[in-house]
């Protein structure tokens, strides 16, 4: 399995995004042989061009000239730097690399990646440009793909990316997020599946199941990506929901099976984890691509 890192995902500290998941996810998987240091792939920034596929020229101008307003700033979560903008470029050009590595090998990853908040004209909840959608719609540009799906996991919905394609029948956006959580107004994404609070591994999983195969029948997508973030695990600063560690486990390797089972290509980003320290947001990042590796054995055998 390869997937794109930099070193420059560890941007300064920002607030309360753990930033130092991201190297110690990618030293964690190197020491367990999940990937070797082949499988690295370094991706470079977004090119304005491509970010204007989704994003207005407004917003990209502020954030590349450092003049969002001080409202601006205290809805996206960060404060700005050079830094944080070039991480940002970079992160999404390491998805858009995902996604043509998933296309060509079927399964690939980012050790970033997940901006599901960032709207065309502003970002929130620590999302600065939505990668996902970016590589969607380059790709779609490109004539690479149709049809894509998200499947997008992480505790909270997925409002920008919601409304991004909520007028492109072509991308099926599915959430499956805590009700009275982050965002306060959600968008209406293709299937939102809401959860009450407390929700745990029995309940979780078997409402997943559920809607996996719908949403892929429904969707017809030529590629996936899948907003793996562990922000649903019991205890996450800002979950409110009680899976544990296995059930994480569970959940990622339905999704991974669910999907490459049917030979559609997939793209694996992190989104959101907010647990007691980033060493442990990595680990619980890490289950991922565990258990991608895994399948895709089983596959192949």
């Amino acid at each position: 399995m390869r997937c794109s890192y930099h070193p420059t995902y560890q941007a300064p500290p920002s607030g309360s995004f753990p930033m130092s998941k991201h190297p110690l996810l990618k030293e964690r998987l190197l020491a367990e042989g999940i990937l070797a240091p082949g499988d690295i792939l370094e991706p470079e920034m977004i090119p304005l061009e491509t970010a204007l596929l989704v994003h207005t020229r407004e917003y990209l101008h502020k954030l590349s000239s450092s003049s969002l307003c001080a409202a601006e700033l205290r809805r996206l979560g960060l404060p700005w730097s050079e830094a944080l903008w070039r991480r940002s470029r970079l992160a999404s050009g390491g998805t858009l690399l995902a996604a043509r590595t998933a296309l060509a090998d079927g399964l690939a990853g980012n050790l970033a990646g997940g901006a599901h908040h960032a709207f065309p004209d502003h970002g929130e909840g620590f999302c600065i440009l939505n990668d996902v959608a970016i590589a969607i719609a380059k790709l779609r540009v490109e004539g690479s793909i149709v049809r894509a799906a998200v499947i997008d996991l992480d505790v909270h919905q997925g409002n920008g990316t919601a409304a991004i394609f909520e007028t492109v029948p072509e991308i099926f956006t599915f959430s499956m997020h805590g009700e009275r959580n982050y965002p306060t107004a959600k968008r209406r994404s293709t299937l939102d599946v809401a959860l009450p609070d407390g929700t745990g591994d029995a309940a979780y999983l078997d409402l997943l199941s559920q809607h996996l195969d719908p949403v892929l029948d429904r969707s017809g997508a030529d590629i996936a990506f899948y907003l793996a973030g562990v922000d649903v695990a019991s205890g996450d600063r800002y979950g409110k929901l009680a899976l544990t560690e296995e059930g994480i486990r569970r959940r990622d390797r339905l999704v991974i099976q669910t999907v490459r089972a049917r030979g559609v290509p997939l793209v694996i980003v992190l989104a959101g984890g907010y647990a007691a320290s980033p060493s442990r947001t990595a680990e619980l990042h890490a289950h991922v691509f565990r258990e991608a590796v895994a399948v895709e054995h089983n596959l192949k055998s």
